[in-house]
């Protein structure tokens, strides 16, 4: 069954505002799974609902390995959000994929330690499909919106998630190069589990902003990136003002909305409550069918 729009905005690095935004206000939302990085932009860009989240804050003051991305997806999902377009900056692993180009990823590779990477555990027991781990509907719309803001776009990257905050050593980034990945970043990942546990169809843009350190005398600094963020950030604006615009008028339903069918391997007998109770936005369809 069709439905309206509610479009979700993850603002990486670089991306703290968007554009055209109609009745905007900032509120803050309460998760059980601790605080988000923000409160949410909520606002429209004509009839589209638009809900904004800044990664790492305002300001830029949450590390990557200290994101709160289950308060993040958990939030995004309580403010009505039917899908979600993230956007990162993203360090480069091929010649090809220069500074100052956009990368639409498809594929993940997930080097990330430590970080908590599912609402789910004893006493519900899920494993959702991540073999595609991207909404391919959501990728060919932003790779149009890129386009038509005039950016230099990549399609069907693979990116590999590092713990960080440290960029990766030369001896990393040519075993990331051999292993096929095209980008590399520090937030993509729990992130696009989280939102596939979710049942929210995510994209992911990379803003590629260095060659990393695989390039004989490249090696990554903060000044670079940042500097080439700004120059960035007015067309990662532009993208997200004309994804939103593109989209039909109505959203067919995605396999992605479904996620969770056949997931749950607990039996309903050893459901743990007080688990089920902090599910009841991200698995809500679920546990509240009748809603």
């Amino acid at each position: 069954m069709v439905s309206p729009w509610t479009i979700g905005i993850i603002g990486g690095s670089g991306l703290y505002a968007i554009d055209g935004l109609e009745d905007a206000q900032w509120i803050p939302i309460e998760s059980p799974w601790g605080k988000p990085s923000d409160e949410i932009l909520c606002g429209r860009i004509g009839e589209v609902r638009v809900r904004f989240l800044p990664r790492h804050g305002r300001g830029h003051p949450i590390s990557p390995g200290e994101l709160n991305m289950r308060a993040n997806i958990d939030a995004l999902k309580r403010t009505g959000c039917t899908d979600i377009l993230a956007i990162s900056a993203v360090g480069s692993l091929r010649e090809q994929i220069e500074p100052g180009r956009f990368a639409v990823v498809e594929q993940f590779i997930d080097m990330t330690r430590g970080r908590p990477s599912s609402f789910y555990g004893s006493g519900f027991v899920t494993h959702v499909s991540m073999a595609d781990p991207v909404c391919p509907r959501l990728s060919e719309m932003a790779t149009k919106a890129i386009s038509k803001a005039k950016g230099k776009v990549a399609t069907g990257a693979t990116y590999v998630a590092i713990e960080g905050p440290q960029f990766s050593t030369r001896a990393e980034s040519h075993m990331f190069r051999d292993w096929g990945a095209d980008v590399i970043g520090m937030t993509a990942m729990p992130e696009a589990k989280l939102a596939r546990e979710a049942e929210l169809p995510y994209a992911l843009v990379g803003m590629v902003t260095d060659y990393d350190c695989w390039r004989e005398g490249d090696a990554v600094d903060v000044a670079q990136v940042v500097a080439q963020m700004q120059q960035n950030s007015q067309l990662a604006r532009d993208l997200v003002t004309n994804f939103v615009k593109a989209l039909p008028k109505e959203r067919e339903p995605s396999p992605i909305d479904n996620a969770l069918d056949d997931a749950v391997i607990t039996a309903p007998d050893k459901h743990d409550p007080a688990l089920i109770s902090r599910l009841d936005a991200v698995a809500a369809r679920l546990l509240n069918p009748e809603r």
